[in-house]
């Protein structure tokens, strides 16, 4: 059976057999991520699933001054079989810091990469064990999301130990090979946080009455790839209360990618991997539209009615700066914007994380969060901007390539120059987006808010480029 075919047939299946097992709130199976869903999906069926290799081990609590910190062995799952990966078991450090005193029942689980082959993983990250004691909750740092490096034994390429995007890349070459939608790394990576979650619970659960709180929800995060892993969590699991995905701005992979390849002329040298495995020239075909039915995050957009930070860079390697016009405003309920001027995809030297600390105590400590909206299509020269509480700072950042429609930090470097604003009498910002004598210009407004946490509170307008027009759309 075709791939595209046996993906809707499992779709279908699993949702006459498991409806309503899963979640309160389940999406629909669509043959492409364009389409929201409300049937479960394998990334449903698969993220449910018991596994009887999961389990967790408390190897040693290190008490400080300010908190502890509890070093967890995770073992989330058995991915594949020993005669397809050489090693299928995933094992993750899950370190915890526990503020002194504590008594939050929300906590922040932060995914994070790395190797599994690292023996002593050390102590959390030292960011991560601000943010602990900047909220005064508990936060969990879950590493070697996905097992890697790892070998995938029936691909072409046996013996290559992948890493990140290529290992990604050949999981979708082997689903599309196979037929078997399990095959998608993005599952067991989804996993692997729906079961840090449980551990975070009992381990906490277990220790000395007073010493830890009882943890009933979760603010769900991470960077690239493990962004991608925080929507997909938050899309099956109902413990997550709110999501904070960073530097993933490709919900609606198609258009957004599409869109990449008309502005650019090429692939990113930062998708080489997807390039390389042929990916990027089967974004029509009926075998990657089903694949983006179940792992793009966008296919499950009906289940985001928790409150929503999406955190990017305006120099992304990887997306382009104006990719949120494909999803953003299809996402439902609460949702914030956070552009950060002049940084790449690291967020390297950046105070973009500001935006995380602030919106995970207003989480923790129900702290008012200001809303920002605009009027004005994205090709608009004109924009209204209005903001639900005056911010401490409201600034424009603008940059001009005289070149070309690439605005990646590695291209253009810090070009985003600042232009300080000041609200009109009616209390709006009215934002003019020209475009340059040549070349194109790149135009967002970031504001600070002070709602009482240890940082601002920083989101932003969405980056309107112009002009609008993308130099290589009628040669694709």
């Amino acid at each position: 059976m075709p791939f595209f075919a046996r993906v809707v047939f499992l779709i279908m299946l699993q949702g006459l057999l498991t409806s309503g097992a899963a979640r309160a709130q389940q999406p629909s199976a669509a043959a492409d991520g364009e389409a929201a869903a409300t049937a479960l999906t394998p990334l449903d069926d698969y993220t449910s699933r018991t596994d009887p290799s999961t389990q967790w081990e408390l190897e040693r609590r290190v008490e400080l001054p300010t908190h502890a910190e509890l070093h967890v062995r995770l073992t989330s799952q058995t991915w594949r079989t020993a005669d397809e990966v050489d090693r299928p078991v995933w094992r993750h450090a899950l370190v915890i810091a526990v503020p002194t005193g504590c008594e939050a029942e929300t906590a922040l689980l932060f995914v994070t990469g790395g190797s599994e082959r690292a023996d002593d993983p050390g102590p959390m990250d030292e960011r991560l064990r601000g943010i602990a004691l900047a909220t005064r909750s508990v936060v969990a740092e879950l590493r070697c999301v996905p097992n890697q490096p790892l070998r995938l034994l029936t691909s072409d390429h046996p013996q290559r130990e992948r890493y990140e995007d290529d290992l990604l890349a050949g999981s979708w070459i082997e689903c599309m090979e196979t037929g078997d939608p399990t095959w998608l790394a993005q599952l067991p990576m989804a996993k692997s946080a729906v079961e840090a979650m449980t551990a975070v619970q009992e381990c906490l659960a277990q220790q000395p009455q007073g010493e830890a709180p009882a943890i009933e929800r979760f603010t769900v995060s991470g960077a690239s790839k493990r962004g991608w892993t925080s929507w997909l969590a938050a899309a099956v699991d109902d413990r997550v209360a709110a999501v904070a995905p960073i530097v993933i701005d490709v919900l609606n992979i198609a258009p957004s990618m599409e869109h990449h390849h008309a502005s650019y002329g090429f692939w990113s040298e930062a998708l080489g991997d997807y390039e390389s495995h042929g990916l990027a020239d089967r974004l029509d075909s009926p075998d990657s539209a089903a694949i983006r039915a179940i792992v793009d995050p966008y296919a499950y957009r009906d289940r985001y009615t928790m409150p929503k930070c999406l955190i990017n860079a305006s120099g992304d390697e990887f997306f382009l700066p104006d990719s949120s016009r494909f999803y953003f405003d299809d996402l439902p309920g609460e949702k914030h914007l956070s552009y950060t001027p002049n940084c790449g995809h690291s967020l390297a030297g950046s105070n973009a994380l500001d935006a995380l600390v602030a919106f995970h105590a207003s989480v923790v400590h129900g702290l008012q969060r200001p809303t920002v909206s605009w009027t004005g299509g994205d090709d608009a020269a004109e924009h209204t901007v209005t903001c639900t509480a005056r911010p401490t700072e409201a600034v424009l950042w603008r940059a001009v390539n005289p070149r070309a429609r690439d605005f990646r930090y590695p291209v253009v470097g810090a070009a985003y120059k600042p232009t300080r604003l000041e609200p009109a009498a009616d209390g709006a910002y009215h934002v003019s987006v020209t475009a340059p004598e040549s070349g194109y210009s790149a135009t967002f407004v970031r504001f600070a808010f002070d709602i009482g946490a240890a940082k601002p509170f920083r989101v932003s307008t969405p980056v309107w480029v112009a002009p609008d027009v993308e130099p290589f759309a009628e040669r694709e």
